[in-house]
């Protein structure tokens, strides 16, 4: 079965092939005989209810010096005529984000777009996990400076961290005797409008935080990213290590709390972070982790993706020649 499969995410040049999930959700869609096209999220025109986008033939291989990929000419897309649309471009999950999503709604009835947009449009990663009782820090969703000092004065250690970002840009350790939380909260409000979430410090972070991938609500391996000395943040791009894990009997549960709703809502291919006992974001935009998860524990999760992603076609009844 051979399908057409469309790719809406960043340029193609600035893929880590050794680190980017999305590389190798290409490679295995092509090893399957997959036909790929590459757009960015601007190239995409909604015309009197028709969905189009100005998109290009993509091939990859893994070789480096930027020779990872060559495109086809540039083709205007009927976004509707496609099997599978991969949303993949990278937050922040700002109006532009949210746009791609209002756009993409118009084909969900044609097309399967992974993860489907009205739910990613409604799960903003830092938000959807609040609403799974019992799984989070004590945590604050606020733009009210009391109420920030006064959670400070019952929890002494904090993180800073704006609502919508991502890869762990804006985030900050502050300690009860920090006397920079006044002028971060008059950074984050001159920035900008939205609330800023605060959390209880967890110690725990510097054994590192746990990124565990989830198809189709099913946890299917994880990955330790442990922070390098003198930093709060585990990510991978700002120097954090990834060790080889297992999870947890808390870290199942956390799966099992979560996993049906994910799967109910098409959000097929989902990243979680726990920190010690507790969920901190669930990442359904474009999440990471499956080259750093292969390699340590020898596996190939973008087969698991496909085949997830083929199942749910054939459940729709949709078939291609």
């Amino acid at each position: 079965m051979s399908l057409a499969v469309a790719f809406q995410m960043d340029p193609m040049e600035g893929l880590n092939i050794e680190g980017d999930s999305t590389f190798v959700l290409q490679l295995e869609a092509q090893a399957r005989g997959h036909a790929l096209y590459h757009y960015l999220p601007r190239h995409l025109s909604l015309h009197d209810g028709r969905l189009t986008a100005r998109a290009r033939p993509v091939k990859v291989v893994r070789a480096p010096g930027g020779k990872h990929f060559t495109h086809g000419a540039a083709e205007t897309l009927d976004l509707a005529a496609m099997d599978v649309i991969l949303m993949r471009q990278d937050p922040p999950f700002d109006m532009a984000y949210i746009t791609a999503t209002h756009l993409l709604e118009h084909v969900t009835e044609d097309v399967l777009i992974v993860n489907d947009p009205v739910s990613v449009r409604n799960a903003p990663e830092k938000l959807f996990a609040t609403h799974f009782d019992g799984l989070m820090p004590p945590t604050l969703i606020t733009s009210d400076r009391d109420a920030v000092a006064a959670f400070r004065a019952e929890h002494s250690e904090i993180i800073l961290k704006p609502l919508f970002g991502n890869g762990g840009a804006g985030v900050f350790h502050l300690r009860r005797d920090d006397d920079n939380l006044n002028a971060l909260l008059e950074m984050f409000t001159g920035m900008s409008l939205e609330p800023i979430m605060v959390q209880r410090y967890l110690p725990e972070i510097r054994q590192g935080d746990k990124r565990i991938i989830l198809i189709e609500g099913q946890p299917v391996g994880a990955v330790l990213r442990v922070p390098p000395a003198g930093e709060a943040r585990a990510n991978l791009h700002v120097g954090g290590r990834a060790d080889k894990t297992k999870l947890t009997k808390r870290e199942r549960d956390i799966c099992v709390a979560i996993g049906p709703t994910l799967a109910e809502q098409g959000l097929l291919f989902v990243g979680i972070d726990v920190i010690g006992d507790y969920l901190t974001e669930i990442n359904v935009t474009s999440p990471t982790g499956i080259q750093e998860i292969n390699r340590l524990d020898g596996v190939t999760l973008e087969k698991r993706v496909w085949d997830a992603i083929e199942a749910r076609l054939a459940a729709r009844g949709r078939k291609s020649d």
